[in-house]
């Protein structure tokens, strides 16, 4: 859910006729729709324009085989909405039964955002009108969760330029896509927790697939990643510096493919073909989450009640008052305190199950939890008093603390018994990403220390040695040796002969 929005003046009654003209028109749409489903799959047929929807909101063209998606709403920091959503599944659909269409390239209008999420202070005036108008905010939620799914499950190689502002609506836009180029301007966060809502979006699935705990730490804080350090955590799978992306897109409409030629076939040259535009990593911006503070990460949001995580941190504070993890864990109790107490506990729960979920189960458990919480009194608690009100004010959110937040409350996002599933764009569906771009994982390294141990190659097992395989692996790719080195420092020692021992396996 995203949470840039259009900032309306207080007096929101200026556009109710508006709204309340719309109403009628889009619910007789999705009462049709809803009718007519009778299948487990989304009649695309059943994704049409509304004559109210903007011409240009959206730009798409082509340069040779490379079909791009423009978001063109920039005095909005491109903020999605349904307009926008109808037009890229149309799109979409037509290229993927296009022989001339090979590559798939998404991007936004202007310097300073690729996306920063959707219009909420609207969807909150649409909530406030009643049934009618909650009917059209969970419209628009279907709308958006199947166009995810369809990036996410998409038959062709898709490229998202996270270049700016990359929120909410804009992380369902390219985070499930098999490319994801940061730049020095990308601001990443998750920031549903702040609004009173939670990270959708198919946040449930790609946030706890993220190292350790960090998927968590991400979603409960709503903290921000900029640049380079979305590249790091695997947010992104490349970075490029924002002047190369031009000439980027020029490359990859000259990349041809055969009709027999697999989808990895392809990804693998389009890979190729970004990391050629890879001029180096920005070596003035400090990995963030790493060393002691993810360690702190680790330790802290392991827990599976927010109670027990705010107690290991005030740990943390207590035997660390004065360093760099003591600071941090101070800062991050008080991030927490300012977050709704209903998406905090909703959302742990979410990152807890969700390592469960295929993503097609991620974004229909998203859909009756976002329909749950239209009804929640803190999303237009905190969409009013963040987004709406000037100046922004505190939320004051209901109940007010962690500790009154009953287990029975959070159980009713999560219950889906007489619920109907949201029928998807297609049926295709995965339990881990397909495609792995990104930098190297922890259990990528920990595997080539025990591929080492267990062929008996003790020679293999020195800190050069294990970060030059891996680079190898990976075709020399940059950030891989700062990933490695911050890994193996981390979560390795090394015994007398100089041989590392990860250490989870110290008794080895």
């Amino acid at each position: 859910m995203p949470l840039r929005a259009k900032i309306l003046n207080p007096a929101l009654q200026r556009q109710a006729m508006k709204v309340a003209a719309l109403i009628k028109c889009i619910l007789m749409t999705v009462s049709l729709t809803e009718a007519q489903m009778s299948t487990n799959q989304f009649d695309i047929n059943e994704v049409k324009e509304l004559p109210a929807d903007d011409p240009n909101d959206v730009l798409f063209g082509s340069h040779f085989g490379a079909r791009t998606i423009e978001l063109n709403r920039p005095n909005k920091l491109n903020a999605l909405n349904g307009s926008m959503a109808r037009k890229i599944i149309l799109r979409l659909k037509e290229w993927e039964n296009s022989e001339l269409a090979s590559v798939i390239i998404i991007g936004g209008m202007g310097r300073k955002a690729f996306c920063a999420g959707g219009d909420v202070a609207t969807i909150v005036q649409q909530n406030a009108a009643g049934p009618d108008g909650q009917a059209i905010s969970k419209a628009y939620f279907a709308l958006e969760y199947r166009l995810d799914q369809l990036i996410a499950t998409y038959s062709k190689p898709y490229v998202a330029y996270m270049d700016g502002i990359t929120m909410g609506g804009g992380v369902g836009l390219s985070v499930h896509a098999a490319f994801r180029i940061a730049t020095e301007n990308t601001v990443f966060a998750m920031p549903e927790t702040s609004i009173g809502f939670f990270p959708d979006v198919g946040g449930s699935f790609f946030l706890p697939r993220l190292e350790g705990y960090i998927g968590t730490y991400l979603a409960l804080t709503s903290n921000q990643l900029n640049g380079v350090n979305a590249f790091y955590t695997g947010i992104a799978t490349h970075y490029i510096d924002s002047s190369s992306l031009p000439g980027l897109t020029a490359r990859l409409g000259e990349l041809e493919f055969k009709d027999y030629q697999s989808l990895q076939f392809r990804e693998s040259v389009v890979n190729a073909t970004i990391e050629e535009f890879v001029t180096g990593i920005p070596h003035d911006e400090p990995m963030l989450i790493a060393g002691e503070i993810r360690q702190a990460i680790d330790r802290c949001f392991r827990h599976d009640r927010v109670e027990d995580i705010l107690a290991a941190l005030e740990g943390e504070t207590a035997r660390k008052r004065k360093s760099r993890v003591g600071e941090w864990a101070a800062k991050t109790i008080e991030t927490l305190h300012e977050r709704s107490p209903i998406s905090l506990k909703v959302t742990l729960r979410q990152m807890r199950l969700g390592k469960r979920w295929d993503i097609s189960d991620a974004f229909q458990r998203e859909y009756i939890m976002a329909s749950r919480f239209m009804t929640q009194p803190d999303f237009a608690a905190g969409v009013s008093a963040r987004l709406i009100k000037k100046p922004p004010e505190k939320p004051i959110w209901n109940p007010s603390t962690v500790s009154e937040v009953e287990g029975g409350y959070v159980d009713q996002f999560f219950l889906v018994a007489g619920e109907e599933r949201l029928k998807l764009l297609g049926p295709d569906t995965y339990r881990d990403y397909p495609t792995q771009m990104a930098l190297p994982t922890e259990s990528d390294v920990k595997r080539a220390i025990a591929d080492a141990i267990q062929a008996g190659r003790n020679g293999d097992r020195t800190v050069g040695r294990i970060t030059s395989k891996i680079l190898k692996d990976r075709g020399g790719k940059l950030g891989v040796t700062e990933k490695v080195k911050e890994v193996l420092e981390r979560k390795c020692r090394l015994n007398d002969e100089g041989l590392l021992f990860w250490q989870d396996d110290i008794s080895s």
